[in-house]
């Protein structure tokens, strides 16, 4: 049934009782000629001069046809159709059904809950059809107790095995946040079709567990019964793009070419966001130019892709080709833009955009864009701009606005103000380690010993850990963990001598190691030992170890890497003749040749 048009199934399902030939179900003269009437109708003005005619017969079918066009047709109107729906004296499931659809296809879901109580007052037997709109109503409400109760009544009518049942089980418990449920009906299932496995990722994708949805998507391609449909592969490339799996990425795009003939706007959004965020921001732009209509979320991908990159002056001229285009900028897109301009170092782009969103396209800044605005002046060496700014908000400033001051601080070692941004954060009751860590490492490189003390002391009292910091590394599609001074690698030997044989050749050209970058109360040789074992020179290590001359390196951390990795990272690669890329949080890093992409400005 399922692409049938609507007008076309009702009879189907709504006269049991008429004779049947070869060819279909016999209707009366009047009943076809309802039909043909409804088939042609436009609009509500059209829908309304056919009811009229209609009306006199007084014919059951007519009065079940009429309320399926006007609650199922894209012109018709619930409010109408409820009223013929109220003129039948006993709906049958048929009728139920169609209403309970159509107050879901209108975003009226309580109304559809409240109609298949009413249809369970009444004595009306639900069946198939009745149940799949229902758990889509529960699944948007996320009302999972009105979802459990209805699935106890797909037990007590026997459809339990029902596979469309069964695949709008699996939709609502996802996005109703109950996976297990989720899986559990579809462990259950004797057969499973294309929409099974698609409802089962998307539930796994809703709530982010994007590794599980590539298990599922390789335990679906090994048993070879579905041909992976468009919608399960955008939940691939959501799962490559938060897990940086770039090879699958790749190979997702290749299946996508060769089984959609024309990709459309949202499916190649997707491949642009997934390429940005796994550091391929050329292929992404290769797509972004090749494609033949854009919409807003496209420039938005792609100006927010040249952000994360540093690459804010190419983010500026796409916002400027999206406003030829006519397409008028909202505040995620604004927040994009702002990024590329904090990223890039470029102050007077980014507070003239700050200006332009609000006079010229009256976006009102949220919290996000002002955060982005003092990280801007904060990193340009403006700090008592930015506090002056934070002090004038027309919204009360909260953590992330107070951490950005508390980042630029550091950055430019300024104590008053970064103890300002502190006390405001503890004024606020963050319990983010990291503000402890910052001002600890500021006071550190004051050396201002008795306070570092203090600020570890209440971190320990309030139960407060720092994160490690760490870096991932990929060789071979497979992903190997450090963290500083690791020890606990199986070829922890070859590393540290590929480490020394790094250092050798970095002395040929002029490195010294920042030992600034270590902020601990030793002496200088115990912070060159520090400095050589960081979790990236590590990372580096072992992947020069393990491939071929020549072969990019790809590494990710989880926090910012510190200047002295970021000089060395730059010497290795013109040394080893490497391309090497450093993901940080939502930050790339491109190492070629001894220069980097984000032109030491971050």
């Amino acid at each position: 049934m399922i692409g049938t048009p609507v007008l076309q199934k009702i009879h189907f399902l709504s006269l049991p009782e008429c004779s049947t030939q070869s060819t279909g179900l016999s209707l009366k003269p009047k009943e076809q000629e309802c039909l043909s009437l409804l088939k042609r109708c436009k609009n509500m003005e059209e829908f309304k001069q056919v009811h009229a005619r209609v009306l006199k017969w007084e014919n059951s079918f007519c009065a079940s046809n009429l309320v399926a066009a006007c609650a199922l047709s894209g012109w018709g109107s619930m409010d109408y159709a409820c009223s013929i729906f109220r003129q039948i004296d006993q709906p049958g499931t048929f009728e139920f059904n169609t209403m309970i659809r159509g107050y879901v296809n209108a975003m009226n879901m309580e109304n559809a809950l409240f109609l298949f109580s009413e249809m369970l007052e009444r004595g009306v037997e639900s069946d198939n059809f009745t149940y799949p709109a229902l758990l889509k109503a529960c699944a948007r409400l996320r009302s999972v107790e009105e979802g459990m109760q209805i699935h106890g009544y797909i037990f007590k009518r026997g459809l339990e095995g029902d596979l469309f049942v069964q695949n709008s089980l699996i939709n609502m418990y996802g996005k109703c946040g109950k996976i297990k449920l989720s899986c559990s009906v579809f462990e259950q299932m004797d057969y499973r079709d294309v929409a099974s496995w698609s409802a089962i990722i998307a539930a796994h994708a809703s709530l982010g567990l994007w590794s599980e949805c590539l298990s599922i998507f390789g335990e679906m391609r090994r048993e070879g019964s579905c041909r992976a449909e468009e919608s399960i592969l955008v939940s691939v490339l959501s799962a490559c793009t938060h897990l940086g799996d770039l090879d699958l990425g790749r190979c997702t795009h290749v299946t996508l070419l060769r089984n959609i003939r024309e990709m459309n706007v949202i499916v190649q959004t997707s491949l642009m966001d997934m390429y940005v965020k796994c550091g391929c921001v050329e292929k992404s732009l290769s797509l972004f130019q090749t494609m033949v209509k854009k919409n807003q979320l496209s420039y938005s991908v792609m100006i927010s892709g040249f952000a994360m990159h540093g690459r804010g002056v190419e983010a500026l001229q796409v916002f400027s080709d999206m406003l030829e285009e006519g397409l008028e900028p909202d505040d995620f897109v604004y927040l994009g833009v702002l990024s590329a301009c904090n990223h890039a170092g470029l102050v007077d782009e980014g507070l003239h955009c700050f200006d332009r969103m609000k006079l010229e396209h009256g976006i009102e800044p949220t919290i996000q864009h002002y955060a982005c605005i003092v990280h801007l002046m904060g990193r340009a060496g403006m700090l008592n701009e930015a506090l002056e700014l934070i002090r004038s908000m027309p919204i009360k400033p909260n953590e992330v606005v107070w951490r950005s001051l508390l980042s630029a601080s550091k950055f430019h070692h300024n104590l008053e103000i970064g103890e300002i941004a502190y006390k405001s954060l503890g004024e606020l009751n963050s319990s983010n380690p990291g503000d402890y860590v910052v001002l600890s490492n500021m006071y550190a490189r004051a050396k201002r010993w008795e306070d570092v003390a203090k600020i570890r002391t209440e971190m320990a009292r309030r139960g407060f850990i720092q994160t490690p910091g760490y870096s991932l590394v990929e060789v071979e599609r497979k992903i190997y963990k450090f963290v500083s001074q690791d020890m606990s690698h199986p070829q922890c030997r070859g590393i540290y001598e590929m480490i020394h044989q790094m250092e050798w050749q970095l002395k040929f050209e002029g490195y010294s190691p920042d030992t600034s970058q270590v902020l601990f109360d030793v002496d200088e040789e115990e912070k060159r030992e520090r400095l050589k074992a960081h979790s990236q020179k590590l990372a580096m290590a072992f992947a020069l170890i393990h491939t071929s001359q020549g072969a990019p390196i790809r590494i990710a951390r989880n926090l910012r890497m510190c200047n002295d990795c970021h000089t060395y990272t730059k010497l290795i690669s013109v040394i080893y003749q490497r391309k090497i890329t450093v993901r940080e949080r939502n930050r790339f890093h491109h190492f070629k040749d001894g220069t980097c992409s984000c032109g030491d400005y971050w």
